[in-house]
């Protein structure tokens, strides 16, 4: 990605207080992705044409953001990042009207034990696992069925705390731990996670394990989700299970480059567990495999196949298979136009949100369209980076 470097002299320039160390620095980036789509049964058995989708994007979410860092001396820095999300299709803000809405953090960093940060950041498997799967590469449609798993970073984690350790010969690890802030009650609506990754040559592997929670009982039912994770609740497939009490994501995925060829196998069990102010009894389970192929047929073409299957257990039962297909052609180092295509398959039930079962409906990736028991997307698109 191209960045356009303010060093402190020019920030000192435009008249900004307090910034004159001369090691300092603050970068101006961004990504805006839009696509003309069409969703076949996005809506019961109605069909959908749309200029893009929302502030997730296809292949990127929009957004842009400004970081920066302070050298300290000694190989110590200060670092922060502030990252806007939106909406292209008509400039509104995205995560729930957040300003920086995607990453708003702090901290320190240092060459030989790496970084503390402190505010809202994404998840150590988003850190880790993410970028070795087909999410990397073609984004939304390749995600797994509702994104149950947070496959395709539905949410962030406020109030979190987060380790980064350096590289040590290709081992790399992430934890996490997010305060809930409720007084007198430790456990309600945190967040904690840890992930750790290999990467040597043309393999890299990786694995981790999350666990949020919802808010402590107080009412009876819950309404819905309030924890510092914003939740992975997009569409029919598991927002009947929005009042559960805690979500674990266990997630692991490698890849393999060989040649022009980059293949990728991920496995993931996502838990809803219930309690005592949940609408639903026994814990939903969605158990996830996932597998894709890469061709790079030239230098400026990519092409891509993924297939995800996903079963559903415990408090329903349900079965949703997906095939997603994608290519991306740049047209410079900063512009590319791509399309992507996924068709779902949905059988048995899910949770209705009120302690019942409806029948399943398919809703591909993180877009969170339901429609019937099948969908297909398409969405020919154009991502500029700055």
């Amino acid at each position: 990605m191209n960045r356009f470097a303010l060093t402190s002299l020019s920030l000192a320039a435009l008249g900004a207080a307090g910034v004159a160390h001369a090691q300092s620095s603050v970068t101006l980036y961004g990504t805006i992705d839009t696509s003309i789509t069409y969703v076949n049964h996005a809506a019961g058995s109605n069909s959908l044409w749309s200029l893009g989708n929302t502030s997730n994007g296809n292949l990127s979410g929009s957004r842009w953001g400004l970081k920066g860092a302070e050298d300290l001396g000694g190989g110590l820095k200060a670092i922060f990042q502030l990252e806007n999300g939106f909406n292209p299709s008509t400039g509104g803000l995205g995560q729930g009207g957040r300003m920086f809405g995607r990453q708003a953090f702090v901290g320190l960093t240092s060459d030989q034990y790496g970084a503390v940060t402190l505010g809202r950041q994404y998840d150590p498997l988003i850190d880790l696992v993410q970028g070795i799967t087909a999410d990397n590469y073609f984004g939304s449609a390749f995600a797994t069925a509702g994104d149950v798993d947070n496959y395709d970073n539905s949410f962030r984690v406020n109030n979190a705390v987060k380790y980064t350790s350096p590289v040590w010969s290709g081992l790399q690890v992430v934890a996490l731990y997010a305060f809930g802030g409720v007084a007198g009650s430790t456990g309600s609506e945190q967040t904690w996670s840890a992930a750790v990754a290999y990467n040597t040559g043309p393999f890299s592997l990786a694995g981790g394990y999350l666990y949020t929670a919802n808010t402590q009982a107080g009412v009876i039912p819950r309404t819905g989700w309030t924890s510092t994770s914003d939740g992975t609740f997009n569409g029919p497939i598991n927002i009947g299970y929005e009042t559960a009490r805690s979500l674990a994501i266990a997630r692991v995925a490698g890849q393999y480059v060989i040649g022009a060829f980059t293949m990728g196998l991920g496995y993931s069990n996502a838990q809803y567990t219930p309690d005592g102010s949940s609408v639903f009894r026994d814990k939903q389970k969605y158990n996830t495999g996932q597998g894709f192929l890469n061709y790079q047929l030239n230098p400026s073409m990519l092409l891509g196949v993924g297939y995800s299957f996903t079963r559903a257990t415990g408090d329903t039962s349900a079965s949703y298979h997906q095939v997603s297909i994608g290519a991306d052609y740049n047209l410079s180092k900063r512009t590319d136009i791509y399309m992507t295509a996924a068709w779902q398959h949905a059988s048995g039930e899910t949770g209705d949100g009120a302690g019942g079962a409806i029948p399943a409906e398919a809703s591909v990736g993180s877009y969170g369209y339901a429609g019937t028991n099948t969908q297909t997307i398409v969405n020919l698109g154009l991502r500029h980076k700055f």
